[in-house]
C-alpha cells in the first residue's frame, strides 16, 4: 500500500513539475538553443559536449523558471480560463509557495549554469526571465502591446546558443534574435485567436486590434512577411559568419510561403480552424528554418 501510495506521490510530483515548468514549451526553445549552438561553433571556438549540456540544462531552468513564476502570478486568471484551471497552483495541488521556492530555486540553477559558460549568456537568461515575469505578465490584462514585449524574451533562445558557443553578441546573433523576434507575432496572434474566447474570461489581451477581425489577420501577414525578409539576410553575405547557400535560400524562402500561405488563409477565413492550423504550422516552420540553417553549414 505504502509503495503503490510513493508510486504515485512521485508520479504526481513529476506530472506537476512537467505542467508548471510547460516542458513542451521548454524542450521547443531548448531545440532553438541547441540549434543556435551548432551554428555558433567553429574552430575558433570549438565545439564542447560540456557547454551544450550546460546550456540544456540552464536554458530549461531559465524557461521552467518563468513559467513557474508566471502561474504563481496569474494563478487567480487561470482559475477562470478553462485551459489553465488545471495547472498545479490554481488547481490547489501546488501552493503559490512551492511554486515560488521551485521557481527560485530553477533561476538560481539556470543562471549559474549559464554564468559558467559565459557572463552574457547568463546575462541574456536574467534579461529573459525578468522581461518575461516583470514586464510582459503583468501587461496581459493591460494592453495588446503585451505581445510585443514578449517577443523579446521569446527571441533570445535562438541567439542564446550562438552567445554560448562564442561568447559574443554580433551581427549573427541578432539575426538570430531578428527571425525568432518577428516569428513570435503570427505565432501568438494565432493562439489567441483561436483562444479568444478563453482568454476574455481572465480579461487578457492578445490580438493587435483586440478583435477577430481583418486589421488582426492582416497584421499577421504583414509581420509573416517580416519574418520572410529576416529569415533570408543570412544568404545576402551580409551577417558575419551566419551564411546559408543557395539551396538552403531556396529551402528558407519556400517555407515562408508556406506560411504566408496559411496566414493569407487566416485572413479570408477569419475562423478558429484557421487559426490553430496557421500556429500549428509556425511551430513546424521555426524547427524546419533551424534545421535547413544547421544541414546547410554542415553539408556546404
Amino acid at each position: 500500500m505504502n509503495t503503490a501510495t510513493n508510486t504515485f506521490s512521485l508520479k504526481t510530483v513529476f506530472t506537476d513539475f512537467k505542467e508548471i515548468t510547460k516542458a513542451g514549451l521548454a524542450i521547443s526553445v531548448l531545440f532553438s538553443s541547441i540549434a543556435g549552438y551548432l551554428l555558433g561553433f567553429s574552430e575558433e571556438h570549438p565545439f564542447q559536449w560540456s557547454v551544450l549540456i550546460m546550456l540544456c540544462i540552464g536554458g530549461y531552468c531559465m524557461v521552467g523558471a518563468s513559467n513557474a513564476y508566471n502561474q504563481v502570478i496569474e494563478k487567480d486568471l487561470d482559475k477562470l480560463m478553462d485551459r489553465t484551471k488545471n495547472r498545479p497552483v490554481p488547481s490547489g495541488r501546488m501552493s503559490s509557495r512551492n511554486a515560488l521556492i521551485l521557481a527560485s530555486l530553477l533561476t538560481l540553477i539556470g543562471l549559474s549554469l549559464l554564468y559558467m559558460i559565459n557572463p552574457k549568456s547568463a546575462m541574456f537568461g536574467a534579461i529573459s526571465i525578468f522581461l518575461y515575469t516583470s514586464v510582459y505578465t503583468p501587461l496581459k490584462t493591460v494592453t495588446s502591446l503585451s505581445v510585443f514585449v514578449g517577443a523579446f524574451p521569446g527571441a533570445i533562445p535562438f541567439m542564446l546558443g550562438w552567445v554560448a558557443a562564442t561568447g559574443d553578441f554580433g551581427i549573427e546573433a541578432g539575426t538570430l534574435f531578428l527571425i525568432q523576434f518577428f516569428w513570435q507575432f503570427p505565432h501568438f496572434w494565432a493562439i489567441g485567436w483561436f483562444l479568444y474566447e478563453d482568454y476574455e474570461k481572465a480579461g487578457i489581451f492578445m490580438l493587435p486590434t483586440g478583435k477577430k477581425d481583418r486589421g488582426t489577420a492582416m497584421q499577421v501577414i504583414l509581420y509573416t512577411v517580416w519574418l520572410i525578409i529576416a529569415s533570408l539576410l543570412p544568404s545576402l553575405g551580409y551577417t558575419g559568419q551566419l551564411y546559408i547557400g543557395t539551396i538552403a535560400s531556396v529551402l528558407v524562402f519556400l517555407l515562408g510561403l508556406w506560411m504566408l500561405y496559411y496566414a493569407v488563409n487566416l485572413y479570408k477565413l477569419r475562423t478558429a480552424k484557421a487559426a490553430r492550423t496557421l500556429m500549428l504550422v509556425s511551430v513546424s516552420y521555426i524547427s524546419l528554418l533551424q534545421l535547413v540553417y544547421i544541414l546547410d553549414k554542415f553539408l556546404r
